[in-house]
């Protein structure tokens, strides 16, 4: 079987999600469309933002020595790990953005009020 491709993205699926619930909160709040649609905002430009600093890349130059079974024993170890860091980072950051984002609306309130 070859590969799945997923229509949209698993990425795009969250940030749509988090775009709903944004408006959804917000809306039952009482917060009018511009501040809606401005929180809505800045929440796709910074969890994009996030999105690509989690791509991770490097190289490791293995000796010739190392075998095929020991090279991908530690392929798997190091994608692990990677991928145990990105779990936890993403869980920081994603704490973070709700405070950025909310820092942003309650700016943007205030800039409006005056």
């Amino acid at each position: 079987m070859g590969d799945i491709l997923e229509f949209p993205s698993q990425q795009a699926q969250g940030l749509a999600y988090l775009d709903r619930q944004l408006r959804s909160l917000l809306a039952a709040r009482g917060a009018d469309q511009p501040l809606i649609d401005f929180a809505a905002g800045q929440l796709t430009q910074i969890y994009a933002e996030l999105a690509e600093s989690e791509q991770y890349s490097f190289n490791v130059d293995l000796p010739a020595t190392v075998s095929a079974e020991d090279r991908d024993k530690l392929y798997q170890q190091v994608t692990a790990g990677l991928e145990g860091i990105r779990r936890e980072n993403h869980a920081l950051m994603l704490k973070l953005v709700a405070q950025l984002v909310l820092a942003q609306v309650r700016l943007f309130q205030h800039e409006r009020s005056e």
